[in-house]
């Protein structure tokens, strides 16, 4: 998958929406805010330019990432999905086999990524364990700590919110 990158149609066009708005405001802002800067003389002690400078490398890192990203995408078309499985755009419960406890866990494409809501990228190492997955296998995800094993418990679709 190093050089596909599987997302959904929502998750595309969000990343081109982001690099379209760091293209066409940020970067003119900063650029002018660098000339500015340079206009008032001394470069050499002159903190603002050397900020501004460091801020526009840092947009243009962004935009040269999102380009890779959006170079790559792989738009999954929901109806190719097999909804009997654990894969892309899924959202599965699992349980903590050692720990008894359940987590729910959105299986998305870059640009969704939401670690806070459970929203995990496709292509990582634990949703490429679970992938292929069905509803009472157990799976063991290599940790940093040792292995844990989770049990897929629930497989869900919701195509509509894609």
């Amino acid at each position: 998958m190093a050089d596909r990158m599987p997302m959904s149609r929502k998750g595309y066009e969000k990343l081109k929406a982001e690099l379209q708005h760091l293209e066409d405001v940020e970067m003119p802002a900063i650029t002018e805010k660098v000339a500015n800067a340079r206009a008032e003389g001394d470069l050499k002690e002159n903190a603002e330019y050397h900020g501004s400078r460091e801020t526009q490398g840092m947009i243009q890192a962004k935009i040269n990432l999102l380009k890779s990203k959006l170079g790559k995408a792989h738009i999954i078309d929901p109806s190719s999905v097999d909804t009997s499985v654990v894969g892309f755009f899924a959202t599965i419960t699992v349980r903590d086999v050692d720990m008894d406890e359940e987590e729910v866990y959105s299986l998305v494409g870059s640009g969704e990524e939401d670690f806070m809501n459970n929203k995990i990228l496709v292509d990582s190492p634990m949703a490429q364990k679970l992938i292929g997955k069905k509803v009472g296998d157990v799976v063991e995800i290599p940790a940093p700590k040792g292995t844990y094993e989770l049990e897929v418990l629930k497989i869900e679709y919701k195509f509509d919110e894609e």
